[in-house]
């Protein structure tokens, strides 16, 4: 017995290993795609310098296609899916993926949802069969659901107490509407009671279909390997029909909305933003290059500078850009104290209007594109990175060669283009201030 335990512990240390190890050729991303006759999209990344595979699967379903009634209902799924299967109770899946020290997850987002493997090589039978099983027969069983339910409801209500929480919600809400993205990927405890096991059960059979997936694998394996694990563990994976979906693009009519939520305390939250871009947008790298300079560039950020370095307002303060398949939007957040709120908003949008007015410098411009491309090769420095990475850039069609392109894309931005992106995606007269303070203190004036 204690053999055994020690075995599994060794497995589950090595797998994590594996897991942060770089791959001897994580600069020089080399992967395959094949369309099954399913019409599954199969990525293959083939790498024998460490013992493992990893496995991404992307479903194109997730958020986005839930009714407003029942949000939270794609988070839900994917929360279940481990929970049982028709041949596997969720105490035996628990199990036999602790035994062998892999691990098993699935998880949704706006626009997809996620399933992942990560397992060593010597168990890859079994990681491939817990895998398939949970994707192709789950049964959502009726208590697990319950428990599920009441987990997330408490999880939501936990979270009412968290200033950030309350701040990024209200955010969401005002910038995207009554678009999905404007809601809590958990949803809400009145919507997640009225999910049923049957909508559970539509979902997945509406969405999780072949023709409606892509599957990455990265690491320890060669094609004619993958190819008998496919034709094992995946091969009763049919396709159907898939339903038109009308997602519908965020509603982009002007808005200019402050949010004021009252709490007793000593540091005022602070996000202001507006609607941004989708991933597909041609301005996406040179709003890359801008918010590196404006706000997401951490110590070498102008708002870092101005507002922690020169005034001492905020121990941190940053931007970024979220961009999603069919929208985005664009943040400025910080923490300060309830007397300083004004002021840190107010030089914030002194800010904003400098770099919509006034050229970057040239130093400002060559060390945001140094830093972009320098650690671009950070996102495949393990074979868990690789997996997740190649699946997203088939998602969004980016393309198998996307490493290679994404230097020379950012290197093309001039500082033309930052004015331009800046005065176009940054707008004051279109924004959403949200401010979580103890509000007479803070006597907000915007």
């Amino acid at each position: 017995m204690k053999s055994e335990k020690l075995k599994k512990l060794l497995a589950v240390c090595l797998l994590l290993a594996c897991c942060f190890l770089t791959p001897a050729r994580a600069e020089a991303l080399d992967a395959k795609r094949n369309v099954l006759s399913n019409g599954l999209v199969v990525l293959h990344s083939e790498n024998h310098s460490l013992p493992i595979v990893m496995v991404t699967l992307i479903v194109k379903a997730g958020q986005s296609d839930e009714r407003k009634e029942k949000a939270g209902l794609a988070n839900l799924l994917s929360e279940l899916l481990t929970e049982g299967t028709e041949k596997r109770k969720s105490k035996d899946i628990s199990e036999e993926i602790d035994f062998i020290g892999a691990s098993l997850d699935a998880s949704a987002g706006g626009d997809y949802t996620t399933v992942t493997l990560s397992v060593l090589k010597k168990d890859i039978h079994k990681g491939f069969d817990l895998f398939s099983d949970i994707l192709l027969h789950p049964v959502f069983p009726q208590a697990e659901l319950e428990r599920k339910r009441e987990q997330i409801k408490g999880f939501l209500k936990q979270r009412e107490e968290e200033p950030s929480f309350l701040a990024g919600r209200a955010f969401k809400k005002g910038v995207f509407g009554e678009h999905p993205y404007g809601r809590l990927i958990e949803g809400s405890p009145e919507t997640i009671d009225v999910i049923k096991r049957d909508d559970l059960v539509e979902f997945h059979s509406t969405y999780f279909l072949p023709n409606n997936s892509i599957l990455s694998v990265a690491g320890d394996l060669t094609s004619h390997e993958l190819d008998a694990l496919m034709n094992a563990y995946l091969a009763e994976w049919k396709p159907h029909g898939l339903v038109k979906k009308d997602r519908g693009r965020p509603d982009e009519k002007k808005i200019k909305k402050v949010i004021k939520i009252d709490k007793d305390l000593t540091q005022a939250n602070i996000i202001l933003g507006n609607p941004g871009v989708s991933r597909d947008n041609p301005d996406y790298y040179a709003l890359a290059v801008m918010n590196y300079i404006f706000g997401g560039g951490g110590f070498s950020s102008r708002l870092m500078h101005s507002i922690r370095e020169k005034m001492g307002l905020a121990y941190d303060v940053h931007s970024f850009f979220a961009a999603y398949k069919e929208g985005g939007s664009f943040q400025i957040g910080l923490q300060t104290k309830n007397e300083s709120a004004n002021t840190a908003i107010g030089e914030i949008l002194k800010q904003a209007e400098g770099i919509m007015e006034e050229y970057v410098s040239d130093e400002e411009l060559s060390d945001a594109k140094s830093y972009l491309t320098g650690s671009f090769k950070r996102r495949l420095d393990t074979t868990r990175k690789i997996a997740d990475f190649i699946a997203s850039i088939e998602f969004f069609n980016l393309g198998l060669d996307y490493d290679k392109k994404y230097p020379d894309f950012i290197n093309a931005v001039t500082k033309d283009d930052v004015l331009r992106v800046a005065k176009k995606h940054i707008a004051a007269e279109n924004s959403v201030l949200v401010v979580v303070a103890n509000q007479k203190k803070a006597e907000l004036k915007y």
